[in-house]
């Protein structure tokens, strides 16, 4: 399965790209797997998305929790969180 990756603000600034696809490994199903090979590429990747780290999921557009499934062709926005006024 394959997925479009999107990143905004520090994240996207600290990862060097707005965008990717991403091919997914077998068995990658969820957020928190999605997590897991982002994390396993080191350096950046493993700090900015370390467990306890600010940061938000979006899948298809809609807040997603680690649980959420993936599916073929899901857009996975990768985001800090947002506060103002």
């Amino acid at each position: 399965m394959t997925i479009q990756l999107l990143f905004f603000a520090r994240l996207r600034e600290t990862f060097g790209r707005t965008a990717e696809e991403l091919p997914l490994p077998d068995g990658c199903v969820t957020v928190a797997d999605l997590l897991e090979v982002l994390r396993a590429r080191g350096g950046d990747w493993a700090a900015e998305l370390a467990v306890g780290k600010s940061f938000r999921i979006a899948v298809d557009q809609m807040l997603a929790d680690a649980d959420a499934r993936l599916a073929e062709g899901s857009e996975v926005a990768i985001f800090p969180p947002v506060t103002g006024g």
